[in-house]
């Protein structure tokens, strides 16, 4: 409970102090609107379930994104942290593409699925491939060497190391990629949402600027930041559950 009031203090006072400013027209509220402006914008696209439909879409295209991502790239970067031939056969091709922002894609990514949902994800998916691939590869390289030489000389063969040594060694790592890559592929989708899809919490801001309704605005931004909060949060609490041992 001690915690939790601690971490609060931040937040209200950041309230108080955005309250006072507007409501004394230090800065006026077409340029800020009032935390009660954002309360009213907030009742009024629940009212209309809105905001439940537009956050459901956002939750659904990360979620996918990222699973599809961590699919392809963990594997991956297991392989190329414990091949060196396969690590020196792709280096090149992913140190070219990786600086690539994920939006430099979008027009391809509207050329080759349309408008719509595939679209959102295939950016995602770019956004957050990197940083578990990444991360993963590194677990992998730092895995203390003690543990995979005893498992060779109790007999075990490659696939078994790989899957119980590398693997449960590098967790630590690939959770640390996947939560980097969660907030990556968040900013990704509201970007994605904004240009190439007519739904979810990017599409909500856009139409709230188009509105002038700056209230509506900051409640699609406050939505998204509690949404990777709350993602993180989850990965947190997995990897101090699931995370027995570390080969670091």
């Amino acid at each position: 409970m001690r915690k939790i009031l601690i971490a609060l203090i931040m937040p209200v006072l950041i309230v108080i102090s955005w309250s006072l400013l507007t409501s004394l027209n230090i800065i006026p509220e077409y340029i800020l609107p009032s935390p009660s402006e954002v309360l009213s914008s907030f009742l009024g696209l629940l009212g209309t379930n809105e905001l439940l439909i537009d956050t459901l879409a956002t939750l659904s295209r990360v979620i996918t994104g990222l699973i599809i991502a961590a699919a392809i790239a963990i594997p991956l970067g297991i392989i190329l942290g414990w091949s060196k031939k396969a690590e020196n056969l792709s280096n090149l091709t992913i140190q070219i593409l990786r600086p690539i922002p994920p939006l430099a894609w979008i027009p391809f990514a509207m050329l080759w699925f349309g408008l719509g949902f595939e679209s959102a994800v295939f950016i995602i998916f770019i956004g957050t491939f990197f940083p578990v691939l990444i991360n993963t590869i590194d677990g992998v390289k730092r895995i203390n060497k003690v543990f995979v030489e005893s498992a060779y000389t109790l007999g075990a063969s490659e696939r078994q190391i790989l899957t119980n040594v590398v693997m449960p060694a590098s967790l630590p790592s690939i959770f640390t990629g996947l939560r980097v890559g969660i907030g990556i592929g968040l900013m990704c989708t509201v970007a994605a949402e904004m240009i190439a899809v007519k739904s979810g919490l990017g599409y909500l801001i856009m139409q709230s600027m188009n509105l002038i309704d700056t209230g509506g605005v900051i409640v699609g931004m406050i939505i998204i930041g509690i949404i990777g909060f709350l993602m993180d949060y989850s990965f947190r609490r997995a990897e101090n559950k699931y995370v027995l041992w570390s080969g670091n």
